[in-house]
């Protein structure tokens, strides 16, 4: 089987596509590799690959050093002529498409970002897709598109039908459009809902690396909300556990889509994984408590139940041995931003 896997070198993507690797697929990766955040961590998830750690060209086919079944192509998901491009050259089976604008902050500063790559992106992608007959394609979608539930846990059936962000109304547009070409087209999808994912070489941007990061330079910690929120926080290994096992289930039927979460099912406090984070780092935080911001929601919480019935599997490391391996990467020379 050979996989194209969007994103790379992002976070998910690089986690995913080193397993894959690691297992013998033949994998192809894609990045545009932009700088929402730093293109040096970016650069060193490469590396991890096997893949150059100077410029890379668009257009050129670069092969890992450490593993001879992936290779690797500069290219956005958005451009219409170099996508298409890329899908006849290596008649791929299954597209595993992660790259979007990630971010619920950002969407509020940058919504063209997210139309871009979130929308624009996905539409090149299924057209792709359909054109060149792949037989499954998963993608990337958010808990975000739950909005402001006050239903717990969180399950696929559940209305969605009221974002409170613009990333979250792109995330949900993906899976109508995926469901519509499942309709018309017959090309079997399926959406990943992801809940918080934290681990080693996560993003700059999200709350695990900016607390951390805080913690050790003595800042305080911007807390929304006065610090009363919950997340799901989901390892990154379980997440690249369930995608793994994804791959394999291909939709059918006539209407050939599918939804899962994938999250832990057990949602924590932020004070309480501040507190993990103090323990390893041996730190004390400070605070700055500030209100709700816009787009955001008090509490992700995943009903994890249709992932384990089909897969056998769903998200289970505890909060202490995650928070324990995130550190440990955090304070090696693996990390580029140390």
């Amino acid at each position: 089987m050979k996989i194209l896997v969007t994103g790379i070198a992002g976070f998910i993507g690089y986690h995913l596509a080193l397993r894959l690797a690691k297992e013998g697929v033949e994998v192809v990766g894609v990045d545009s590799l932009n700088d929402y955040y730093s293109v040096a961590l970016k650069y060193g998830r490469l590396s991890e690959l096997g893949l150059p750690m100077s410029t890379l060209f668009e257009g050129i086919r670069y092969r890992s050093l450490k593993y001879p079944n992936l290779a690797f192509y500069r290219l956005s998901v958005e451009n219409r002529h170099a996508l298409p491009a890329l899908f006849e050259r290596e008649s791929f089976d299954c597209v595993v498409h992660l790259a979007a604008q990630a971010g619920v902050r950002y969407s509020l500063e940058n919504p063209f970002a997210y139309v871009d790559s979130n929308i624009s992106g996905m539409v090149n992608m299924l057209e792709c897709c359909r054109h060149f007959a792949i037989k499954h394609l998963l993608y990337a979608s958010s808990s975000s598109v739950y909005g402001d539930n006050p239903k717990v846990p969180f399950s696929e059936g559940d209305v969605v039908e009221a974002p409170v962000s613009l990333y979250a109304a792109t995330k949900r547009s993906d899976e109508l459009m995926a469901q519509v070409y499942a309709r018309l087209f017959q090309l079997p999808s399926t959406g990943l809902r992801l809940f918080t994912v934290y681990g080693p070489w996560g993003r700059p941007d999200m709350s695990p690396m900016l607390f951390a990061d805080a913690i050790c330079n003595g800042r305080p910690i911007r807390l929304f909300n006065h610090g009363d929120m919950m997340r799901d926080f989901t390892y990154i290994d379980d997440v690249v556990e369930g995608v793994v096992r994804l791959i394999g289930q291909v939709p059918s039927g006539d209407v050939p889509c599918e939804i899962f979460n994938i999250g832990r099912g057990k949602p924590t406090s932020i004070m309480n994984f501040i507190a993990e984070l103090e323990r390893v780092l041996g730190c004390r935080a400070r605070f700055e408590m500030l209100p709700m911001q816009a787009g955001d929601v008090p509490c992700t919480y995943a009903d994890t139940s249709k992932l384990k019935s089909r897969v056998g599997f769903a998200p289970q490391t505890p909060l202490r041995k995650g928070v324990e391996s995130f550190v440990q990467w955090y304070r090696s020379e693996c990390n580029p931003l140390k």
